[in-house]
């Protein structure tokens, strides 16, 4: 396993030189020490380190915090803050540039090396967590056919027949699109698929819920019953007009 590379950029040699040392024996990897925010930037665009060790107060144009804030922006590398400044208006204006951790010069190798695990465990989530999104975006229309949409589902595309939606749920960041005989999950949100889905054929019924008119097999209030499954799926009472309007077309 590859050593964890981690960027230092504090403007006092002697004490870059003691945190480059305290990393080493604690087995990660210092390819070089900065000691300005300028060009902490330039070394995290070519290096791309896993992790950045942080001074808040750097001499130079750029501080400490605004170095950790392009740098997070920019390369979504977590940043870990060190420095002996500790009040609270330093405090608010670091929290801002969202850190994964805040070291109190002088400090011990172990909250060094527990800061550390840590901020490179959380960030290796939120990783996860983005290339899950990724995985399951938001439906495509089929810009050949009116009958038809394409859902991303294990990092393919698949198509999915409008005639075979019965309805879609929302829960949380994610909403699934339950099928006859499948349901798909993707990233989304309830306007996007109402966006996607043709006004004729499909009414949102609740907050969380649009579905397919046709595939309804009764209302039963506050309820509707749909077919197949016999799922039951709540009225929302500002969609409550709506769907009464509609169905008497139906």
């Amino acid at each position: 396993m590859s050593k964890i590379n981690i960027l230092v950029v504090e403007d006092e040699s002697i004490v870059a030189k003691d945190i480059q040392n305290s990393l080493r024996k604690l087995g990660y990897n210092v390819p070089l020490t900065i000691s300005s925010g300028e060009e902490a930037i330039v070394a995290a665009e070519e290096h791309k380190p896993d992790l950045v060790l942080m001074d808040i107060m750097l001499k130079g144009e750029l501080s400490g915090i605004e170095a950790a804030d392009q740098i997070r922006q920019r390369f979504q590398i977590p940043v870990i803050y060190l420095t002996a400044y500790a009040d609270e208006s330093t405090l608010a204006k670091a929290k801002i540039t969202e850190p994964y951790g805040y070291i109190i010069k002088p400090f011990k190798e172990i909250d060094l090396h527990t800061t550390i695990e840590m901020a490179l465990y959380k960030h290796g989530k939120e990783a996860q967590v983005r290339k899950e999104r990724d995985l399951y975006s938001s439906i495509v229309r089929d810009t050949n056919s009116n009958d038809s949409i394409f859902v991303k589902s294990n990092s393919r595309l698949v198509k999915v027949k409008l005639a075979d939606i019965m309805y879609v749920e929302a829960l949380k960041d994610y909403v699934i699109i339950h099928c006859v005989g499948a349901k798909y999950t993707i990233h989304s949100t309830m306007k996007d698929i109402q966006e996607n889905l043709q006004d004729k054929e499909f009414i949102r019924v609740h907050r969380s819920f649009i579905v397919r008119i046709d595939k309804i097999a009764a209302i039963d209030y506050p309820n509707l019953v749909m077919e197949d499954d016999k799922k039951h799926i709540p009225i929302g009472g500002s969609y409550k007009d709506d769907l009464t309007n509609r169905l008497k077309f139906v």
